[in-house]
């Protein structure tokens, strides 16, 4: 049998309203009826319904996060960086997984909607960003995480995908590398043409430098491993001499294919730099080079952001957030 309001005043002498004020607004009670009321909750295990507390309210404490792949280490580590500000808040973070698919995301939004969250954290899957402007119609804040727009409708954190594809592949043009592979996720995704189109600028500037771009229809170590087989598949003569993954999944894939089913030298035959540079790429058969993101530091000054914009703080702040991706370079492109 559950235990009401009632009961916690009836066992501590006082009026429901001096509960109600010992749970929301103690500082109105004085500090011996506080005590009194408290020994009364522990002792009869009351639990706050807070679900109704925050529906009379209008809003709850939780914050909504979609991302792309939540069995991504970038991805993971951008939702820890988004839990440890909200707590500091005194907020959650109710976390989902769109899995590249614009339905799953949406349902994830419908959901977080329902709840009447405080706002919403997330990585669009699709360039059509109308959804999203109907929720914020709706009265719920939007911050596009690791995503950033043309104009400035939405507040955003994001790198600079551009300029860390450039550095992709300008570090492998600098090795010497001439005929580059871009394994890319599926194109329709924002970040995975920005890296391209900074990689294919690097490559514009050297006159016998070549870019190809290899495809494949989800951004994860099976597929990486798929288009590792194929590269393995062609005459020696035909390879690239280089790879330029989406992200450090497709990289380790490709990885895999090459040098542990494969005869490839990596990088010696074929060098591979990878993007993120999550935790274990340093720790691959061949450690991984890779473009860094401050994955955590994107979560947390995403929710940071959110803050600002529902007026949690009240300083003027900047909308869009950029930060600059770092090339770490590991035995996977040294010669």
């Amino acid at each position: 049998m559950s235990v009401s309001v009632r009961d916690v005043a009836l066992a501590a002498s006082v009026s429901v309203g001096t509960v109600s004020n010992v749970l929301n607004r103690p500082e109105k009670v004085a500090p011996a009826t506080v005590e009194r009321v408290h020994e009364a909750i522990e002792k009869l295990g009351f639990v706050r319904n807070d679900a109704a507390r925050q529906l009379r309210a209008g809003r709850s404490r939780s914050i909504g996060l979609v991302v792309l792949d939540v069995g991504n280490p970038f991805f993971a580590e951008v939702a820890r960086g988004a839990e440890e500000r909200a707590a500091e808040n005194g907020m959650t973070v109710l976390l989902g997984n769109s899995d590249e698919r614009q339905d799953r995301e949406s349902r994830y939004l419908d959901l977080f909607r329902e709840q009447r969250v405080n706002g919403v954290l997330v990585t669009p899957t699709t360039e059509d960003l109308g959804h999203l402007e109907r929720l914020r119609e709706g009265g719920v804040p939007v911050i596009l995480v690791d995503r950033e727009v043309d104009d400035d409708g939405f507040a955003s954190v994001a790198v600079d995908d551009v300029e860390g594809g450039h550095l992709a592949a300008s570090h492998l043009l600098e090795t010497g590398k001439r005929r580059i592979a871009f394994v890319a996720g599926p194109l329709g995704i924002r970040q995975v043409r920005d890296r391209l189109e900074g990689a294919r600028r690097a490559v514009a500037a050297v006159p016998d430098a070549t870019l190809e771009v290899v495809e494949m229809p989800a951004l994860t170590v099976l597929h990486g491993r798929t288009a590792g087989d194929g590269l393995l598949a062609r005459p020696p003569a035909e390879r690239p001499d280089a790879v330029f993954a989406a992200n450090d999944l497709l990289a380790v894939g490709v990885l895999q294919a090459l040098s542990l089913l494969g005869d490839v030298r990596v990088p010696q035959d074929i060098a591979l730099i990878g993007y993120d540079d999550i935790d274990f790429a340093s720790a691959t058969v061949v450690p991984l080079s890779s473009i860094r993101q401050p994955a955590h530091l994107i979560g947390y000054s995403a929710v940071d952001l959110l803050l600002k914009e529902i007026g949690e703080a009240a300083e003027p702040h900047e909308r869009a957030i950029r930060f600059r991706p770092e090339l770490v370079v590991r035995e996977s492109t040294r010669g």
